[in-house]
């Protein structure tokens, strides 16, 4: 076997080179715990399901959703943090991940977290998470919502610090990265479009479209109606007028010259 010496091995000098022998964490699995319970798990899918059907033609954001989120790779190897219930990445790539990578993903951190409160989770989701958001994450909007006794909170990033987002009359706070409110209805957060619109489920939406189906069939069939209607007494009126004509011609008069 040859001899290795300090010559025969190339020198790494470059960036691409020292990445090239980095290991690929683009495929990281999610180590997250099962939700804390179905409604945790509705609630999310709720938050999840509907923000994609209302970007359905967007292809610039990720929902994550009871997802790791991997920023350094001693927290890698601690495993001393838990992802959030659900967050926004805008301006990235729509595509399916099995984590969040910080690194892989040209640095980006979230810029919506969204914590579903639990009694197991929700000091350290008010204080300890809300800190690592605001001093490590930067994102810019951070809501905590508790399925169990309604609490709902959001916070924005002004400055160095996280900002109450004030609520309006309905208790519906604004999203400026979403564009969109996010309220509580039915037990549920909820988004809201600028306009007060409930942004649906796919399985509401497909409700909605069907009850607008049955309403445009209900407006064709009451035209069909009134332009048989119509036929109807186009055709009364005829037989009417030939029935004239025929007793004016009985009396040798001409209907024509009448």
């Amino acid at each position: 076997m040859a001899a290795v010496t300090a010559q025969s091995i190339a020198p790494i000098s470059t960036r691409e080179q020292i990445a090239a022998l980095m290991p690929d964490a683009s495929r990281l699995l999610s180590e997250e715990p099962e939700m804390e319970s179905s409604l945790h798990h509705e609630q999310s899918v709720i938050l999840e399901k509907s923000l994609e059907r209302w970007w359905k033609d967007r292809h610039d954001f990720f929902i994550g959703v009871n997802l790791s989120i991997y920023f350094s790779r001693a927290q890698l190897k601690t495993h001393d943090f838990r992802g959030p219930d659900v967050f926004i990445a805008l301006n990235t790539e729509r595509r399916p991940r099995t984590s969040w990578v910080v690194w892989e993903e040209d640095g980006k951190y979230p810029d919506v977290i969204i914590e579903l409160l639990s009694d197991s989770t929700a000091e350290i989701d008010r204080k300890i998470k809300k800190e690592i958001y605001q001093e490590r994450f930067r994102t810019f909007e951070y809501f905590w919502f508790s399925v169990d006794t309604q609490e709902f909170a959001g916070w924005q990033l002004r400055g160095e610090g996280y900002v109450r987002i004030e609520p309006d009359e309905r208790g519906w706070l604004w999203s400026d990265r979403l564009k969109l409110y996010l309220g509580v209805k039915g037990g549920r957060l909820r988004y809201f479009t600028a306009d007060g619109l409930l942004v649906p489920t796919p399985e509401e939406g497909e409700e909605q479209e069907r009850q607008r189906a049955e309403q445009e069939w209900q407006r064709a069939e009451q035209e069909r109606q009134r332009a048989e209607q119509e036929r109807q007494r186009a055709e009364q009126e005829r037989q009417r007028a030939d029935l004239l004509a025929e007793k004016l011609s009985a009396l040798g008069l001409d209907p024509d010259s009448l």
